[in-house]
């Protein structure tokens, strides 16, 4: 009897045990999913100003526009980008998802190219007709960072996504607000044009971009970005940044007769067409002539302008040449046929590369695109404006550029001006072949 009442016993005890594990796991179950309903419900208010429609334009979802502010209201250069910067495909890049790009996604982004350029003022138009010539010739992707005051955004926002569908697949953008450093905010923005110092804090505001082309917004590409990005690969193990000579011909060179401040080479650098190599950038210590002691980016810039800023006349050009005359060995320099400007024909031709080559970038400065001191500048510049895209490249650009140009050959410049299109034919040809 005893040895039923004991087995008994058991059994009931080994029931409530059960029992117990049972209603545990239950428990846990039920609480898992309270933890994954209040996880879903928070994740839209955490990743929402990151989040971007991919779909986004003005004909789309645009119930979607406030996830995805075009603009932030302080200075962060030392950490991520703030979440409520965005443009298209911006979704992709932000680090909620990053995680989880598909192969061909990574692919993509690792074969991107990636340009900066900045403005204010009345340089919307031109700025769109840099970004235009990047398009029309490039044959894989392109990010562009524009960077612009807060009235430019909507108007650069629609304009882009009102280009053909077709040539939207070619590229993406983000729009940022101008920003510098509240301590020395005027400093900056009075150092030369307006906002021109902005391209001095790409490497810390972009810090998540590996490498980035700055170029001026009165750039005009005559060949595939790709072309100069792939300089980034003969770059050697102390290059970080790569920048075409101010001048060839040191009789002219404006360095060399009055900077009154160091300089690179003999007759300095020109940071209109700029690549650069941004994650060494970030690590590297930079010697310096205020300290003995080497200095990081984010470092240098501030005490550089305080010693500095009586002596310089061209603003961030002439802190960049003081950074690489003390550190010669950090830059790369690219021919002038990457940076043509009319100083390389004012006074008659003087870039030998081009001369042999063509012209690959073609560079207004001096505002030679909108008056008529240099008519075949002004010329290509009005060629690229004017063609449509989808339109045949040699009968509605190639062809009226040839015509234009054949009025400028009273000036030096204009009797130069087959430099213009010899790489201009390459690049049509190329495109022609390929669609």
């Amino acid at each position: 009897m005893r040895c039923y009442v004991r087995a008994l016993l058991l059994c009931v005890l080994f029931s409530l045990c059960s029992l117990l594990y049972v209603f545990s796991q239950l428990s846990s179950r039920v609480e898992d999913r309270k933890n994954l309903k209040l996880n879903r419900q928070k994740t839209p208010q955490r990743s929402q100003p990151d989040s971007g429609d991919l779909s986004w334009t003005r004909s789309g979802r645009e119930k979607n526009r406030d996830r995805c502010k075009s603009s932030v209201s302080y200075w962060s250069p030392y950490r991520t980008l703030p979440a409520d910067v965005c443009g298209v495909n911006c979704f992709l890049d932000s680090p909620f998802i990053r995680g989880g790009r598909s192969e061909e996604t990574k692919k993509r982004h690792e074969e991107t190219s990636h340009i900066a350029v900045v403005a204010c003022g009345p340089r919307l138009e031109e700025t769109l007709i840099m970004l235009k010539s990047a398009v029309l010739f490039s044959r894989k992707p392109l990010h562009f960072h524009i960077f612009a005051e807060n009235e430019l955004h909507d108007s650069f926002r629609f304009a882009l996504l009102s280009w053909p569908a077709g040539v939207r697949t070619k590229f993406n953008f983000t729009i940022y607000p101008i920003t510098f450093p509240p301590e020395n905010e005027k400093e900056w923005k009075k150092l030369f044009k307006p906002c021109a110092s902005q391209r001095l804090f790409l490497p810390l505001i972009l810090n998540e971009v590996d490498s980035l082309l700055y170029v001026d917004t009165d750039i005009l590409f005559l060949q595939p970005v790709e072309n100069i990005w792939a300089l980034l690969s003969e770059f050697n193990g102390s290059q970080l940044a790569a920048m075409a000579p101010e001048h060839e011909e040191p009789r002219i060179g404006w360095y060399n007769r009055f900077a009154r401040h160091p300089y690179y080479g003999k007759t300095g650098i020109n940071s209109g067409v700029m690549l650069m190599n941004m994650t060494r950038l970030r690590k590297k210590f930079f010697k310096n002539d205020m300290t003995s002691v080497t200095l990081r980016w984010k470092e240098i810039l501030v005490p550089l302008l305080q010693k500095y800023k009586l002596n310089i006349t061209w603003g961030d050009q002439d802190l960049l040449n003081i950074i690489f005359h003390h550190n010669p060995e950090s830059l790369y320099v690219f021919p002038c046929q990457w940076n043509y400007r009319p100083d390389h024909c004012i006074y008659g031709s003087n870039c030998q590369e081009a001369d042999k080559d063509g012209v690959f970038i073609l560079h207004g400065n001096r505002g030679v695109y909108h008056d008529d001191k240099q008519p075949a500048f002004r010329a290509v510049y009005e060629a690229i404006k004017e063609y449509s895209f989808g339109d045949n490249m040699t009968a509605s650009l190639l062809q009226p550029l040839e015509e234009s140009l054949q009025k400028t050959t009273h000036t030096y410049c204009g009797r130069a001006s087959h430099l213009f299109t010899k790489r201009l034919k390459h690049s049509i040809m190329s495109v022609e072949r390929i669609s």
